[in-house]
């Protein structure tokens, strides 16, 4: 790749971060304006929680389905629609009739849970496409840090929004950040129809690629429909495939759907614990907790980058996993009532660590081969929404009975545990590989020393005449290394 392309590309994927975050800011906007919309409408605390419950659900769905609807449309398109759907439902809400306002709002929840889902899928695996090999840390960093941004502006001006403007003033915001997002999707150097689309074809219309391998997977097509109409059977589904493709990405992926449930107990637990800080005053510790949580989570993102670049290495599975121990520590430790000095520092370390295992754990996956890669993204997604969601009930109703700190500190405590195991994992898996190569190492140096006339042999011969000279009885015929252990000869 020239240098030029890599500037272009570069400079295409900056412009789409820049609408990511813009779209993200309307995300985060969403989430308090159309919650605070739907008590409003309905007087009823239940429909919070099931506008939330359907956001969720959506998602849920939309990461089973994502890697069949990205096997049939381009990433492009996806990314496009995904936002452009969004932009549409709230253009519906803001234009629906007072009669069905409630209806169109769980409609809204829906269609921006699951294009949200849909969008955060397609964009995760397509970034090793966006900007080439060795610039995924980057590359994850920097979308990172746009939402981090994006996070702390959505949260901190919905107040504002909806006090000053209204309503239909921030879905009107809202709608125009998902637009603009189209729009920088739109620059991308990708096509835009299906997935097949672009493919050459032959005379016949047919599909032409490599003969021998369209061949074969024609076969191994037909003989997986013979399999099926025999027994029965369903093939073992793909996101259960790109689990075993990678060592430890099971555990991996349930340490982030436990994680996630982690992070439902502290998204419940700030407001109960900022109200028994301050019951005047119960946003100033949220707020102030999530500005300095961005501030570290922006900040590691540039360490990130710069070792990145340095170095030329990304920061892999183990750092996911030290990462979630750091990051479920400090948060633990923001509920655990520290002076207000000390609790600043907790949450700017609980962002950094939060940040650390958002990077590395993308930058995981993305080294799958690319249909792996979209069915485990599409896994997680699905894992995260559902430990989310569950959390979210169980947290809600363990905060009626249990301090802020205790609930924290179980859900918290589990993803720590998890964690734990995975890390000792991780370890032996390295320990096993250095090994293997050891050992492959040494077979191949016994190997070539076998044969006549190599500089190996020769220097072998000599090593062993000296030993035998200094040894009574032992001859070169006993200096040989069959454990493929060294033995000193002293």
């Amino acid at each position: 790749m020239t240098s030029g392309t890599a500037a272009l590309q570069e400079r295409r994927y900056r412009i789409l971060v820049t609408g990511y975050a813009i779209s993200s800011y309307g995300t985060f906007l969403n989430v308090v304006a159309l919650s605070l919309y739907v008590y409003a409408v309905t007087d009823r605390a239940l429909a919070v929680g099931v506008f939330m419950a359907v956001r969720l659900a959506a998602g849920f769905v939309a990461g089973l389905a994502s890697a069949a609807v990205l096997a049939r449309w381009s990433p492009k398109g996806v990314m496009f629609w995904a936002n452009v759907a969004q932009a549409a439902a709230l253009l519906l809400l803001v234009l629906a009739p007072d009669g069905f306002r409630t209806s169109t709002l769980f409609a809204v929840s829906a269609v921006v849970g699951a294009s949200g889902t849909l969008f955060m899928v397609t964009l995760r695996s397509s970034i090793p496409d966006m900007v080439g090999e060795g610039r995924h840390t980057w590359a994850n960093s920097l979308m990172v840090s746009g939402r981090s941004m994006a996070m702390v502006a959505g949260f901190a001006s919905s107040g504002v929004v909806v006090s000053l403007l209204g309503y239909t003033a921030a879905f009107l915001v809202d709608m125009a950040t998902f637009l603009v997002c189209a729009l920088t999707v739109l620059l991308l150097p990708m096509p835009m129809g299906p997935a097949r689309g672009n493919e050459e074809k032959d005379s016949q219309g047919k599909d032409v690629g490599d003969g021998q391998d369209s061949q074969g997977n024609r076969e191994e097509e037909g003989a997986d429909r013979q399999g099926r109409r025999r027994d029965g059977r369903r093939r073992v589904p793909a996101a259960l495939v790109a689990l075993g493709a990678v060592p430890v990405l099971g555990l991996m992926v349930a340490l982030r759907g436990i994680d996630a449930l982690g992070s439902s107990s502290h998204n419940a637990a700030l407001p109960v614990y900022s109200t028994e800080l301050d019951a005047d005053n119960p946003a100033v510790f949220v707020s102030v907790f999530w500005c300095v949580w961005a501030l570290g989570n922006v900040l590691v993102q540039q360490v990130l980058q710069r070792y990145t670049k340095r170095t030329g290495r990304s920061v892999g599975a183990l750092g996911f996993g030290l990462g979630t121990i750091a990051m479920s520590g400090t948060f633990i430790l923001a509920f655990a009532g520290l002076p207000w000095a000390v609790t600043v520092l907790v949450a700017l370390l609980a962002g950094a660590a939060d940040g650390l295992t958002e990077v590395s754990y993308t930058s995981h996956l993305q080294t799958l081969p690319s249909p792996l890669r979209t069915h485990a993204f599409g896994l997680s997604a699905t894992v995260e929404n559902l430990g989310f969601g569950v959390g979210m009930i169980v947290v809600a109703a363990a905060l009626d009975v249990f301090t802020p700190l205790s609930v924290v500190g179980v859900a918290h405590g589990a993803a720590i545990v998890l964690a734990m195991v995975y890390v000792a994992r991780v370890l032996r898996g390295r320990g096993a590989q250095e090994a293997g190569e050891a050992q492959e190492a040494h077979e191949a140096q016994e190997a070539q020393e076998a044969v006549p006339g190599s500089e190996a042999r020769e220097g072998k011969q000599r090593e062993q005449g000296e030993q035998g000279k200094g040894e009574s009885g032992a001859g070169p015929a006993r200096g040989g290394h069959r454990d493929g252990a060294e033995v000193s000869g002293g």
